[in-house]
């Protein structure tokens, strides 16, 4: 096996750089470069780079990490140098050029951490997410799948399905063994309960998928109600056209908010009018769509107008009917409107909006002790062993069944990699960055 090395620090100049390594040859590698002959494993220690020429590259701390007891399972080292181009360049160019070194792929430290079962592959990706995590409740949902919270849960089902198998099979292999009726109703019960669980599980309501897209919340209304100026004091900072003239938003403009450690995509939308200008026409179409399908609609609507919304936006909040209306420019009125009343151009009453959104986000979300399903793999695989286990039920034979009952626990295998199948691997890894 090849030993393989890459940076774990992103690009660029910096006070400090990380060079990883892992693999067989890591000691042959210290000792070429660094000239350590027997690195004390899990101890820092100061060092030279050099080229094979003798040439020193730089100075660096250089720790080794024996296996099992590293992160790949295998013989690891980090080289911390110093973070220049010009330093990680040469240094990464010496070790290319020695024997059985290679650049990583992207992922490859993780894969072999899998492939030698210091984590399973719900753990790996947990890894990913809390790398990619913007927000508390995404990190603190990534370290709870990385310390195994879906690994418990589907290895536990997936124990009471493989020991019901192995009692099936030895009723039907060993009938003359007098293996107790008793046992078939404990492996229907056992079935039953698992699909309970499961059918639980898989009703998560959506909270997964926003937690690792975002909550989607879109802004609507009429042209020239504030829509632009609403969303700029939400965001706090200008990303939205403010115009007097009618139509100057005429796309989907988004913004990432952070709601109570929840990912949340705020979106301003064209306003809702009958038109016959083209271009205005298929933003306002654009805009539907996105009530349609968003988890929240603020639809804002001129004080001065009060209590009355025009027709188009009325017509436009059927088709959604988690909604709320606001009221803005109530400071050009006398009037005082039921509900939540505010001015956009000064930000009069956004603290009242944004306690609001800050609710209803956290009432969808949970209280984020739930296990929340993030990607789309898990929810496959487990439709597949509800499906199968659903017909374990009413397989015609012991065997049908029996047979059903191995799929549905092959299921919850491929989610967690008990089960490994390559070209899922080289999928889920892709996806990482390439010291990691």
């Amino acid at each position: 096996m090849d030993t393989i090395f890459a940076p774990s620090t992103a690009a660029g100049q910096a006070g400090i750089a990380v060079i990883r390594l892992s693999g067989p040859a890591v000691r042959d590698v210290l000792k070429t470069v660094c000239h350590m002959d027997n690195p004390k494993p899990r101890y820092a220690a100061f060092s030279g780079i050099y080229a094979p020429d003798g040439d020193k590259i730089d100075e660096a701390v250089v720790l080794f990490f024996k296996g099992p007891n590293s992160f790949t399972g295998e013989d690891v080292a980090e080289i911390q140098c110093h973070g220049s181009r010009a330093v990680v360049k040469e240094i990464l160019s010496v070790l290319s050029s020695l024997p059985d070194c290679r650049m990583a792929e992207p992922g490859e430290f993780t894969k072999r951490a899998v492939y030698n079962q210091k984590m399973d592959l719900t753990a790996a990706e947990g890894l990913i997410d809390l790398i990619h995590a913007d927000t508390e409740a995404q990190r603190k949902w990534a370290v709870r799948q990385m310390d195994g919270a879906l690994q418990r849960v589907y290895d536990g089902w997936r124990g009471e399905l493989v020991q019901s198998l192995a009692l099936m099979e030895a009723y039907i292999d060993f009938p003359e063994e007098e293996i107790p009726d008793s046992c078939l109703e404990d492996i229907r019960n056992r079935t039953y309960n698992v699909i309970t669980q499961l059918e639980q599980h898989l009703d998560d309501k959506g909270r997964g998928k926003r937690l690792k897209e975002g909550f989607s919340i879109v802004l609507v209304g009429a042209p020239n109600v504030g829509k632009s100026s609403l969303m700029n004091q939400l965001a706090k900072r200008d990303v939205a056209i403010v115009s007097s003239i009618a139509g100057t938003t005429r796309d989907i403009v988004e913004v990432s908010l952070d709601v109570a450690g929840y990912p949340v995509i705020l979106a301003d939308t064209a306003g809702l009018r009958e038109t016959e200008e083209e271009i205005e026409s298929i933003g306002i179409s654009r805009a539907i769509k996105r009530i349609r399908e968003a988890d929240f609609v603020i639809a804002v609507a001129d004080a001065q107008d009060y209590p009355h919304v025009d027709e188009t936006t009325s017509r436009a909040l059927a088709e959604n009917p988690a909604h709320l209306i606001v009221w803005n420019k109530c400071d050009l009125t006398d009037q005082k409107p039921d509900g939540l009343c505010l001015c956009a151009q000064t930000g009069d009453g956004l603290d009242a909006l944004w306690d609001k959104i800050t609710t209803v986000v956290v009432d969808t979300m949970g209280t984020g002790s739930e296990l929340m399903l993030t990607r789309e793999r898990y929810k496959t695989a487990l439709r597949d062993c509800l499906a199968a286990l659903k017909r374990s039920l009413t397989a015609p034979a012991l065997e049908l069944q029996a047979e059903d009952l191995r799929l549905a626990a092959n299921a919850l295998g491929k989610i967690t990699g008990r089960v490994q199948v390559a070209e899922l691997f080289d999928i889920i890894f892709s996806t990482f960055c390439i010291g990691k």
